[in-house]
């Protein structure tokens, strides 16, 4: 095997901006990784058999609610609060059901891991635009979004945890 292929494998899945998922890796959801960190979380969650996707204004890309664990906050928590901020969908903590973690590469940072988590929910809260999302869709599978760019890598992920046994 080459040195480039060791240092960049080739991912499960590509996405826009340069996004690449290295891997899908299991839990138990407090593991540890000796090559890199445990830097955000993500959630997969349906209502009515849609998966809900937000358009983040700075990237213009349709992707999965979710985003950086602050200093103290465990994954689950993160999880739950990003959904919230992002896009004023309310699901505690405890409701959420963690599915493994992605290794993914990014473009303009190192090489990090996500705690993903899924979630279904019987009631929608209206959502009101803010700072960082522009709007929110219920996606059905559609391979295009009108208003920005789909994120494969988060779709990817998003099937990957509908279909994935509790870890």
């Amino acid at each position: 095997m080459k040195d480039d292929q060791r240092e960049h494998p080739q991912p499960l899945v590509s996405g826009p901006l340069d996004i690449r998922l290295l891997a899908f890796e299991p839990g138990p959801e407090d593991r540890t990784f000796e090559d890199a960190p445990v830097t955000y979380a993500l959630v997969a969650l349906w209502h009515e058999g849609r998966l809900l996707l937000v358009l983040e204004r700075g990237r213009g890309e349709w992707e999965l609610p979710g985003g950086g664990i602050d200093p103290g906050e465990t994954p689950r928590v993160a999880a739950a609060r990003e959904l919230r901020e992002e896009a004023g969908q309310v699901i505690a903590p405890e409701a959420l059901r963690f599915v493994g973690f992605s290794k993914t590469a990014f473009a303009d940072r190192p090489v990090a891991y996500g705690a993903v988590f899924a979630a279904e929910t019987t009631a929608v809260r209206p959502f009101t635009p803010n700072e960082e999302i522009a709007a929110i869709h219920w996606w059905t599978g559609e391979p295009e979004v009108p208003g920005g760019l789909l994120q494969t890598v988060d779709t990817y992920l998003a099937e990957r945890a509908r279909t994935a046994p509790p870890a």
